[in-house]
């Protein structure tokens, strides 16, 4: 039995045949390998097409950007996965992969949505101030954070937001969703009564709607990047084991209490 709707039984990524592999209607062997670098490819895959300089430029800039930041709980989680057991490096992998959510590393994908929805009130005829600022109003009056702001650790700033919204600029490629980005800094500063960091979530959503990705494809990026870093975080676990002693720090920061009786 056939459970929710189905689409059409067709697929525009890949086939394989005795003598070649096809992708995306290109020769994988005789085209795309030893011309294409994995940033390329990458795209080609997700997108469908190639990408131009300028996708390939901020494709790679954020990958780099987002693929590793030190002792995060996606990193720690896969550690002790792998601690474990230590002959399921996928499964520490996915370990990892899994805590990519709104609050740590999926936080592009919540930004991009947001971005969408101001974009499309400043299409309807609101301007950037009245969007932005009322969207960051409902976010607090609903008891939300605002997707894109606040760190633990930069403050006042996060240098790799800076850094993608200045070559992003310096590029020529910041167009209406870079522009919202900046437009919901003030309004977050504004509605929250002082100033939150923009983190690099948000000048990430906005370059890649700008350069034209879907909302649903954006934090295919920061899944990709983690991946490169919890591999780097999974191969240092297998010379020098760590897993163990983050969870013997776990178990030491919480102090158990029995129930009242």
């Amino acid at each position: 039995m056939q459970i929710g709707k189905s689409g059409e039984p067709v697929t525009h990524i890949s086939q394989a045949y005795p003598d070649r592999v096809e992708v995306r209607g290109r020769d994988l062997a005789g085209d795309l390998m030893g011309r294409l670098t994995f940033t390329e490819y990458f795209h080609l895959l997700l997108t469908g097409r190639e990408p131009t300089d300028d996708e390939r430029y901020f494709l790679d800039l954020l990958l780099v950007a987002i693929a590793e930041h030190a002792m995060m709980p996606t990193n720690v989680a896969a550690r002790m996965t792998l601690a474990a057991d230590p002959d399921s490096l996928q499964g520490a992998v996915a370990a990892g992969i899994l805590g990519a959510g709104p609050v740590v590393l999926g936080t592009s994908q919540e930004c991009a949505r947001l971005l969408g929805l101001a974009q499309r009130q400043v299409e309807a005829g609101l301007d950037q101030k009245a969007a932005t600022f009322g969207i960051a109003e409902e976010c607090k009056n609903a008891g939300l954070h605002a997707p894109g702001f606040g760190h633990p650790v930069h403050k006042p700033r996060d240098p790799r937001a800076e850094r993608i919204l200045e070559l992003a600029d310096e590029r020529g490629v910041s167009g209406p969703h870079v522009a919202l980005a900046r437009a919901f800094r003030d309004a977050v500063a504004d509605v929250w009564g002082k100033p939150l960091t923009m983190n690099v979530a948000m000048p990430m959503a906005a370059v890649l709607l700008d350069l034209g990705f879907s909302t649903d494809t954006v934090k295919a990026v920061p899944i990709l990047a983690r991946t490169a870093g919890l591999l780097a975080h999974l191969a240092e676990e297998q010379e020098n084991q760590l897993g163990f002693l983050l969870a013997s720090a776990a178990e030491e920061a919480v102090t158990y209490e029995p129930p009242p009786e």
